[in-house]
C-alpha cells in the first residue's frame, strides 16, 4: 500500500481550494458542455466518503471538479507526491487538504496503510480516487483492471463508496505521452486543448448509488479483490448510458493514446 498524508481535512475546504474550484468551473464551461446526473445522498454529506472514478483523459480531473461543484461538494483528491511537491501549484494543493500518495515508501506498507485509514476516517470532504491508477489503455476506453488499494482502504476505514462514471473529457485534450521530455511532447496536448472550445465536447458525469459492500467481510482473504470488483463494475455499469452509440470504441479518435490492454469490465455487446 502507498503512503497517504492529509492536512486540514477535518474542517471546511480552505478558501484557496474553493477559489480553484470556481476557476475550474469557468474553465470547463469554456471548453465544453457539462451534464451531471445522480447525486450524493444527504446522509453521506459532511462525512468521510470515498468516490471512485474511471480515468479517461488528462482533462477529466477538471471535469470531475466542476461536476462536484455543481452538486454542492468540494472534493479532495488522492494525489501523487510529485504533484504536491511541484513549484507554485504544489503548495496550493497541499494546504487544500488533498491526500498524498507516496509510492516511494512501499517498504513500510503496514504503517502507511494504517495512516491512510486514519486519514480517511477524519476527512469531512469526499475524497476522489482513480482505482485504475492511470488513463485507460483499453481500445474501447473502458476501465482497466485497476488496483485494490482504494477498495481495501474503504473496507478498513468503514466508509461508503460512491462510483463516478464519466465520459467526454477524453475529447478535450489528447493523452499525449507517458513522460514529457521536451516541448515537442506538449504539442499534441496544446493543439487539442486550444481547439476544444471550438469543438465544444460534451462532458457527462454520473454519481452512482453507494456500492453495496455489506457482504464483503474485511477480515476474510480476498476481501479487497471482491470489493474492488464491485466498485469497478458499478463504474462500468454507470458508464453504459453515458456513451450510448459508442459502446465498442469511442467516436473521438486520439492517435496518441496507447491501446495495449483489455478491460475486464467491458460489457458484452
Amino acid at each position: 500500500m502507498v503512503a497517504l498524508h492529509s492536512d486540514n481535512t477535518a474542517r471546511r475546504a480552505p478558501a484557496i481550494w474553493r477559489t480553484m474550484l470556481n476557476i475550474d468551473r469557468g474553465l470547463v464551461n469554456l471548453v465544453g458542455r457539462l451534464t451531471v446526473s445522480g447525486r450524493i445522498p444527504a446522509q453521506l454529506r459532511g462525512k468521510p466518503l470515498l468516490m471512485a472514478a474511471n480515468h479517461i483523459g488528462v482533462f477529466d480531473a477538471f471535469v470531475l471538479m466542476a461536476a462536484c461543484k455543481r452538486i454542492g461538494i468540494n472534493p479532495r483528491f488522492m494525489l501523487a507526491g510529485g504533484i504536491l511537491d511541484a513549484p507554485v501549484i504544489g503548495p496550493a494543493l497541499r494546504v487544500s487538504g488533498h491526500l498524498r500518495v507516496d509510492r516511494k515508501h512501499a517498504g513500510t506498507a503496514v504503517g502507511q496503510f494504517a495512516e491512510a485509514v486514519e486519514a480517511m476516517k477524519t476527512t469531512r470532504e469526499p475524497i476522489i480516487v482513480y482505482p485504475e491508477g492511470r488513463i485507460s489503455h483499453d481500445p474501447g476506453l473502458w476501465p482497466e483492471r485497476g488496483k485494490t488499494g482504494a477498495a481495501r482502504l474503504a473496507l478498513a476505514a468503514g466508509v461508503p463508496v460512491i462510483p463516478i462514471s464519466q465520459w467526454g473529457a477524453h475529447e478535450a485534450v489528447y493523452w499525449g505521452t507517458e513522460t514529457v521530455n521536451g516541448p515537442a511532447d506538449l504539442v499534441p496536448l496544446a493543439r487539442s486543448g486550444l481547439s476544444a472550445p471550438l469543438r465544444r465536447p460534451k462532458f457527462r458525469v454520473h454519481f452512482g448509488d453507494p456500492v453495496d459492500l455489506a457482504d464483503v467481510e474485511p477480515e476474510r482473504p480476498g476481501a479487497g479483490v471482491r470489493a474492488h470488483a464491485k466498485i469497478m463494475q458499478a463504474i462500468a455499469d454507470g458508464l453504459i448510458p453515458l456513451r450510448a452509440g459508442e459502446l465498442d470504441r469511442p467516436r473521438f479518435h486520439d492517435p496518441t493514446r496507447p491501446t495495449d490492454t483489455v478491460s475486464p469490465w467491458k460489457p458484452k455487446l
